[in-house]
């Protein structure tokens, strides 16, 4: 079973970036703070760019997965998103990066019960190496 998880954990974020997502019905930017020993913990927020508005988020959640602590600044593309209630809620996260001191990045995917997709990539300042899934909780401030 722990075979099959890590499995699917690793094939999914290649998955996710190679799936067609049609295009970009907007654009977001999370700041973060993620903590990880096995399991992992992240807090923040950020801006969605919808429509020519830009709206405040917030974002947290937990995981697991990766080792160490990073801040986070991730930006990138919003698909699916038909109407702007169907950003929030709850979200499946995909993460990979790396930090070491003011040098790091990685990659996030996030997907929600509506469709919506985040395919953001990450800028990472800290000691961390992460590699997990996240339960993440996005709401309006």
């Amino acid at each position: 079973m722990a075979a099959i998880a890590a499995t699917l954990l690793l094939a999914a974020p290649g998955f996710a970036q190679q799936q067609n997502l049609g295009p970009a019905t907007g654009s977001v930017s999370i700041r973060q703070i993620q903590v990880a020993f096995i399991g992992s913990g992240q807090i923040g927020g950020g801006t969605l760019t919808y429509r020519g508005k830009s709206y405040g988020i917030t974002v947290g959640g937990l995981g697991v997965g990766g080792i160490g602590a990073s801040r986070v600044t991730a930006t990138g593309a919003v698909y699916g998103l038909t109407k702007r209630s169907d950003f929030t809620g709850a979200y499946v996260q995909l993460r990979e990066g790396w930090a070491v001191g003011d040098q790091g990045r990685g990659r996030l995917w996030l997907r929600n019960d509506k469709g919506v997709t985040l395919r953001l990539a990450t800028r990472r300042q800290g000691l961390q190496l992460s590699l997990g899934a996240d339960g993440v909780l996005i709401g309006w401030k």
